[in-house]
Order: structure tokens, then sequence, then C-alpha cells
């Protein structure tokens, strides 16, 4: 499948403006919303999921599933709950998730998956698939006001006709 066209690059240069992200996704999340998140261990996956567990108002700390592989965050708003999946100790495809159940949770939560990519996308055709990466040799403003070892590039690219008009682009300003 391919992308709707509708991207996102954004240039994070701190755990706090990576949560921050994730507050001003959350707006654009709704239920059903699958969302995937790749990037290597410490690039902030669960910083960015952090902000958006507290932009949809659900209870509990967000903190890494690893171990546990899946936890369910209930909303206190009335939004839709947060599903916060850990794949990397998953070795398997779709075949090895279904033991979670996401395709029954997914309906009504927004469900992220951290290390979910050639593992997930069959369950939606729309989903949003958020790369965040080191920015490497930036000697630009960015490494300048800011730890050159926090800044982040993040491009958030929507899959699928829900996120052909879903806001996307509105991501990059602030």
């Amino acid at each position: 499948m391919s992308t709707t066209g509708a991207m996102a690059h954004i240039t994070v240069k701190s755990p706090e403006q990576m949560q921050e992200l994730g507050r001003r996704l959350a707006p654009l999340l709704r239920p059903g919303d699958l969302v995937l998140l790749t990037g290597e261990l410490g690039a902030g996956k669960t910083t960015l999921t952090r902000g958006l567990g507290e932009g949809l108002g659900v209870r509990g700390a967000v903190t890494s599933p690893t171990f546990v592989i899946a936890r369910v965050h209930p909303s206190l708003a009335g939004g839709p709950p947060l599903v916060h999946v850990d794949a990397y100790r998953l070795g398997g495809g779709l075949d090895e998730m279904e033991d979670l159940d996401l395709d029954v949770s997914l309906p009504e939560s927004v469900v992220v998956v951290e290390w979910g990519e050639g593992k997930v996308e069959e369950l939606s055709d729309d989903r949003l698939h958020v790369v965040i990466g080191r920015a490497v040799g930036d000697d630009g403003p960015a490494a300048l006001e800011a730890d050159a070892d926090d800044v982040r590039e993040v491009t958030v690219t929507g899959f699928g006709a829900r996120w052909a008009d879903a806001g996307l682009p509105a991501l990059e300003t602030c």
C-alpha cells in the first residue's frame, strides 16, 4: 500500500520535545488507529508514546512494555484506551502477534506498536508509521541549541485514506 501523501518531518531536540510531539499527535488519533514506531534502542519511542498517553488522557504511567509485551491504558477522559505493544522480543510476524488479540482491541482503541514494522501492518490498511532517527552530522542550529545526542529526526507518514486529510503537516509547526 502506498502513502496518501500525508507526511510530516519534525526535528526534535530533547526528550521533552519528543513527549510534546506525542501530546500534539494525540488529538489526531481516534479509535481504530494503528501507530507503528520505528527507531533504534533509545531513540524515543516510549517517550513519544508517553506523550500520546498524556494527550489521550489515559490512566497509568506509560512505560516500556518490553517484558510484558503489551499494556492497556484505559481512558480517564472518555476517549479510546491506549494499547501499547513492544514487539521487540517477538520474532515472528502477525501469527505470533495473534496471541495479543490486537485485531480485537483495534476497533475501539489506539494501538501503538514499538518495533512493529514488518509485523503488524496487516492489521489495518490505514496506519501511521513514525520513524525516529538520530540526526547525524548536524552542525547546524539544532546541534547548537541542544545536546547533539538528543536531536532526532522524526518522520510521520500516513498510510491509507484515513490519513489523507488528518492534519499531519501541522505537526511540523511549533
